[in-house]
């Protein structure tokens, strides 16, 4: 490639694209910066600037645009809002996304922007994304996979301290957490919200874990936490939980 001219716009496909930026996108953040700009092209991020979007819109075709930013433009809020996206994909409940499924999500992904795709388009984007995202090359997405996927926003537990603070504090921090997992505002945490706040607590300490693990740590949660035994973690007993007095 020619680096002073590069390549002409909708030359690259969408893997060819995301195996260069990833290159150089290190932290995974879709923006080249800081010390990672001196191994890029100084022509090319002079012209083009270093956002990942400028580059795609540059080089990929409007399809192949849309896939690769849909993971950098419309990041997830929280775990739970991941694990709800998870278990409705997830059909079979194996603990990972097959290709069919993951083909069920780019289908979904375009008709919620309301655009046409053939049923080959969607095949060979659905390759694409496993050639992309499928790190360990089973042809099937675990959790951390589908997280690259969707961009899933920095673990929200990371905020809090672990080291000792004052009741005050540790009421404070326990009324922030309960209520960030507790999305359906019921005063307890079940389903989605539970698996969530499970997920962000394994990965304070195993940043890459697999639904396998999540179900038996949860189980584990449960076990000690839901004392009436309703499947679902209420707020006093989770204070009871992690010893704390009721806020």
């Amino acid at each position: 490639m020619d680096s002073a001219r590069g390549p002409a716009p909708g030359s690259w496909d969408t893997a060819s694209f995301c195996q260069v930026g990833q290159h150089f996108d290190q932290n995974e953040r879709g923006y080249i910066e800081g010390k990672e700009r001196g191994a890029f092209s100084p022509q090319m991020l002079t012209k083009l600037g270093t956002n990942m979007k400028q580059l795609a819109s540059m080089f990929l075709s409007e399809d192949e645009d849309f896939l690769l930013l849909f993971c950098h433009e419309s990041p997830l809020d929280s775990s739970v809002e991941f694990m709800q996206m998870w278990c409705k994909y997830d059909m079979d409940s194996c603990g990972f996304i097959s290709a069919a499924e993951l083909r069920d999500f780019l289908r979904d992904l375009f008709l919620q922007q309301q655009k046409a795709v053939s049923e080959a388009k969607l095949e060979e984007y659905m390759s694409t994304m496993m050639q992309i995202f499928d790190k360990n090359e089973d042809s099937q997405l675990d959790l951390s996979d589908l997280a690259r996927i969707l961009a899933l926003q920095e673990n929200f537990l990371l905020q809090f301290k672990v080291d000792a603070c004052s009741a005050e504090e540790r009421k404070r921090d326990f009324e922030k957490i309960f209520a960030h997992y507790n999305v359906s505002q019921t005063g307890a945490l079940e389903g989605p919200e539970v698996d969530g706040f499970v997920k962000d607590m394994m990965e304070l300490v195993q940043p890459s874990i697999h639904r396998v693990d999540l179900d038996k740590f949860r189980e584990i949660l449960l076990h000690h936490c839901d004392v009436n035994e309703d499947g679902k973690i209420q707020k006093s007993e989770l204070v009871l939980c992690l010893g704390l007095r009721h806020p």
